[in-house]
């Protein structure tokens, strides 16, 4: 079985314990603050395309900087992709393996 992205460049397999959360709430709620969607984020689910729900490729730079801020985390090379940021699954993913952990809180948060 393949490994995520996010453990392959980590170097890291997830660990519950004391990492941090990553919730959806937290995505959504930096997505809405940020106006890089054309529609509300609270409407999507944590699976949905959301370039097509208007996040551009700046949008994702500027999504990506404001998850290292917020999570004091350094995306490495390897999760510089489209896929890397296509949902909120795949963010709150990426960033818990660079936390070490796993995905927290439940759904839409």
């Amino acid at each position: 079985m393949r490994q995520p992205d996010w453990q392959i460049a980590a170097g890291t397999a997830p660990r519950g314990g004391d990492a941090p959360v990553v919730s959806a709430a937290d995505i959504r709620t930096l997505l809405a603050d940020s106006g890089w969607l054309a529609i509300d984020a609270s409407a999507l689910s944590d699976e949905d395309d959301l370039y097509a729900a208007g996040l551009t490729s700046h949008g994702s730079v500027n999504l990506m900087l404001a998850l290292e801020e917020r999570y004091g985390v350094e995306f490495p090379e390897q999760l510089l992709r489209r896929r890397t940021f296509e949902s909120i699954a795949a963010i709150r993913s990426a960033v818990a393996g660079l936390l070490g952990g796993a995905p927290g809180g439940m759904g839409a948060g």
